[in-house]
This record gives structure tokens, sequence and C-alpha cells, in this order.
């Protein structure tokens, strides 16, 4: 079957095809249920919220129901977070489905001020080490790939080149921490206007660090979001900076909600990083832009017009 074609005519079709299945739990029992659709072309992968008024609280509710509209994947930042018990159930209801585990973040707490990576302070060092350990024992659990790390604030009191310097030395210590268990950290610029005084801005920037520390568990997430506040050229950056590009993430500017609502064409950009040959995870790390259930159809439709490039 061509998994380009439009299946359903819109909201309405979507909305008036439920499904007869077995109960999921009160919330989920609850939930609006629609016929399954045809898997998205590229791995789009929701958070836990993002289809709530469906799906009802229960995480493994909400993947079910996103999994049935097509969804892939799934990412969680604060996956690390969560109980064991929790992670350990979640991991083994994405395995049941077949879907892939995205980003979660790695270091909270442990990027800023003194403990930036542009600080070259040997007790920051060990603290992100610290956090990076946990995160190997959590990729391990929900068969994750790659973990999202913040690099901090900038140190206006010293030069580019020496902040530079301190983190590719923290970036090269992460990575020999990781390259044996075969998690990639992937570093999030963040634009200023959200985020002011962060030391990691710029795409280029980023690719920099990653050619200067060579390891493969050291790329870029390339969050489309940040990027487009900070820089624009989408396109041309993503092709350019690709071969360091691990994970994208996506969200609409302004408002940062689904694509569609605001000056990005996800159609094209879309069709770019599928021209690349990327085969990896795309987060959906954005809000929805109307509130509830048909706010979420909405986010399922929006998909599906940026995904029939």
């Amino acid at each position: 079957m061509d998994r380009r074609r439009f299946l359903g005519s819109g909201l309405a079709a979507l909305a008036a095809a439920p499904l007869a299945r077995a109960a999921r739990g009160a919330a989920a029992t609850a939930a609006a249920e629609v016929a399954p659709r045809e898997e998205f072309r590229l791995a789009y992968a929701p958070h836990f919220g993002t289809f709530r008024h469906h799906a009802g609280d229960d995480p493994v509710a909400q993947l079910e129901w996103a999994h049935d509209q097509g969804f892939t994947a799934w990412e969680d930042n604060q996956m690390a977070r969560r109980p064991v018990e929790e992670q350990e159930r979640i991991a083994a209801a994405m395995e049941r489905l077949g879907m892939r585990m995205g980003v979660f973040v790695a270091n909270f707490g442990t990027a800023f001020g003194d403990r930036s990576f542009a600080s070259g302070r040997e007790d920051a060092r060990e603290a992100f080490l610290a956090d990076l350990r946990q995160a190997v024992e959590v990729a391990k659990r929900v068969n994750a790939t790659w973990a999202t790390i913040v690099l901090g604030t900038a140190d206006p009191r010293l030069p580019q080149g020496l902040q530079d310097a301190h983190a590719v030395e923290t970036l090269k210590r992460g990575a020999g921490l990781c390259e044996e268990a075969g998690l990639v950290l992937v570093m999030e610029p963040l634009n200023p206007r959200d985020h002011p005084g962060m030391f990691l801005v710029r795409s280029d920037h980023a690719y920099a660090l990653c050619k200067a520390v060579a390891s493969p568990s050291v790329k870029i997430l390339f969050d489309l979001y940040h990027q487009q506040v900070s820089e624009g050229n989408l396109i041309p950056n993503l092709r350019r900076f690709g071969d360091e590009i691990a994970y994208y993430q996506i969200g609409d500017n302004p408002g940062r909600n689904e694509p569609g609502t605001g000056e990005v064409n996800y159609r094209n950009v879309f069709a770019a990083i599928h021209e690349t040959g990327y085969d990896g995870v795309l987060g959906m790390e954005h809000g929805n832009s109307a509130a509830g259930r048909e706010g979420e159809l909405a986010v399922v439709e929006a998909y599906r017009w940026a995904d029939s490039f």
C-alpha cells in the first residue's frame, strides 16, 4: 500500500470512525477510539500528554492510541525521572507495539551557571558524568539510542576559544562513557529569545564541536523550532550539517505548536530531511494549538498533511 496516501477525509472522518476494542483501564475505556491508520513515512514521536483527551492519563493507553493513528515512535524528556517500574512498563508496551524510543534528557540541572560546559570546572564535569552513568542505565531499560544534553550558559568572562576548548573536553569525557554502551548524546542548540545567554545557539557551532570531539556518541539535536528562531535557513542548514545530525525535533514558529500553525513549510522540510537519507526519530516537542479532543485530532491531521510530500 502506498504510505503517502492520505487515509480518511479530515477531522470529521476521523472522529466518526469508532473501533470497539478491549478495555484498557478506566481512562482508556472512556477515551474515543478510532480505526487504525496507515503509518507515517517518517518516525514522528509524540510526548505523553499530547493525546490524553482521547487516551486518558495512562501512559500505555496513550502509546496505543498514538500507534493506532500511525505513529511509530515516542519521546519523553522526563524518562530518567520516572520510577524504574514505570520505565520498564513503558518499554514493554513500546516493544509490543513496535514503536521506537526517542530522546530523554540526560543532564537536568547540571549544565548551567558554574556547571556550564563553558566553565571548565572539574566538579561540573564530574556531575555531568554522574548524570550520564544514570542515563546509560535508563537507556538500557527503555531501549533508547539518544539522550539530549544541554551545554548550558556562556561565560562572558572567558574568550570564546577557551569556552569551546572546555566544552570539547567535557564532551570527549562524556563520549568515552557512552560509546561502549551505544548511547548517542545529542547536544541541543537553544534559541536566544526563549533561552538568553546560552553557550550553544547555532547549528554551525554545534557542528564545529562535533568535528572537534569526533565521536559517534556526540552528535547534534537539530530542533527545527529553535533553529528557525535563531538562524532560519532550515533546509540548507540541515543538508549542510546532516552528517552530524542524529535527531530532529519539531515545532512551528511562532507559537511552538504543530506544523501548519506558523511560518515553517513543514511539508518541504520533511521532504528535505527524507532526501538526506535520515531514518531516525523526529520528536514532536510542541504543544497543541487547540484544546481538547479537537485539538488532538488537528495535530494528527497536521502531520498527515506535512507527511504527504
